[in-house]
């Protein structure tokens, strides 16, 4: 991931609605969530869920795909991996004594 990627990213995941949408998109697993039910388990307006989405795809955090007349969202586990991989690149500097695949690795 380049440096560029990820700080788009990490801009949108730091605001506290679109990381509230991306865990929820995450905890969803692969099958995603429609728009409306992620406005109603948030408690967010059509409008504002919206905007807050645009930003994550925007940031490749999540991708969407129409169903019927709803759209269902899924976060981009890739990219989140690609993510934490970035910020975990070089944990410790290489420290033997650090064991970066416990402390620094994606959890398991």
């Amino acid at each position: 991931m380049e440096h560029k990627t990820a700080t788009h990213a990490l801009a949108a995941l730091g605001h506290a609605t679109r990381l509230s949408v991306f865990r929820l998109l995450v905890q969803a697993g692969h099958g995603g969530r429609l728009a409306g039910e992620i406005a109603a388990d948030l408690g967010l307006p059509g409008a504002t869920l919206s905007f807050h989405l645009k930003e994550l795809a925007a940031a490749g955090l999540v991708s969407a795909e129409a169903r019927g007349r709803s759209i269902c969202y899924r976060a981009d586990f890739k990219a989140m991996d690609s993510l934490v991989g970035y910020l975990t690149e070089n944990c410790c500097a290489g420290d033997a004594s650090c064991a970066p695949a416990s402390r620094c690795g994606p959890a398991q």
